[in-house]
């Protein structure tokens, strides 16, 4: 997707004013939840996301994890798009945040060799971790790899100018940190919510990486890291980015009284 097209796609977003409409920030907010949680195993639909978040109303045919990580997700979701709005910096301690907000229901407390990890209080992992054919930084560099990320995060924040460097900062925070996989459990999760703070920080429409584009999404993390190319991932990424916004213009098209909360 070339900048021009991107320009001209956010104009036409704009132009529809969806921002303005009652509950399409609501909708977008239970939206990303449904498809983040679903990549990490939730199994919840759109409908009993909403229904949950809205109402209370616990579905009955799924696991209670489904349940308590759609929860703990969008609350998480809720505290990010609050910080961005104080245009605070992202430290270490920001990071265990998000994390220990992703994890508080489905966390538990591990034992290792080296002392007791409880990550539903966002406790850096103090083990090594491999996923697929990936293996992560060794446990001991975490503290000091998240502190320089945050470093460079806050310093990369103040300096991006276009929209097109805005969205791959964005994308370059989510890549370069679940990179490091600080965490035991929930990684992706915050990855993607640091991704969403910075895009809410900048007051763009918030990225989708959608559960049926699972597999694609997993394989760009992979051939990123393979060849070394974050370009990769970009690609990938602003793929997710327009789907989403040719999906919220449809949606805005089809309705003739404006955006309602229909899935």
């Amino acid at each position: 997707m070339s900048v021009m097209d991107l320009n001209k796609l956010l104009k036409k977003y704009d132009n529809l004013n969806l921002q303005e409409a009652v509950d399409y920030r609501k909708f977008n907010f239970y939206t990303i939840t449904n498809h983040s949680t679903w990549i990490e195993g939730s199994r919840l639909s759109i409908i009993e996301t909403q229904l949950l978040l809205d109402d209370g109303l616990t579905p009955k045919s799924k696991p209670l994890n489904d349940t308590l990580m759609t929860i703990d997700h969008h609350k998480a979701l809720m505290f990010i798009v609050d910080l961005a709005s104080k245009k605070d910096n992202i430290s270490s301690d920001s990071v265990k945040q998000i994390n220990s907000l992703v994890m508080k229901s489905t966390g538990n407390v591990i034992n290792t060799a080296l002392g007791s990890v409880d990550s539903s209080m966002g406790d850096f992992r103090k083990m090594k971790v491999f996923v697929r054919d990936i293996s992560f930084p060794n446990f001991e560099k975490v503290p000091q790899l998240v502190s320089d990320f945050c470093k460079e995060f806050n310093s990369r924040l103040k300096l991006q100018n276009t929209v097109e460097d805005k969205l791959k900062f964005s994308f370059w925070a989510h890549y370069n940190l679940v990179s490091i996989h600080p965490f035991v459990d929930g990684n992706g999760r915050t990855a993607r919510l640091l991704m969403n703070f910075v895009q809410e920080y900048y007051k763009l429409p918030l990225s989708i990486v959608y559960k049926e584009d699972k597999a694609e999404y997993f394989a760009a993390l992979q051939e990123t890291d393979d060849e070394n190319n974050i370009n990769i991932f970009y690609k990938f990424m602003f793929h997710q980015y327009e789907k989403f916004i040719n999906e919220n213009i449809k949606k805005a098209k089809k309705n003739d009284n404006g955006f309602k909360l229909l899935f």
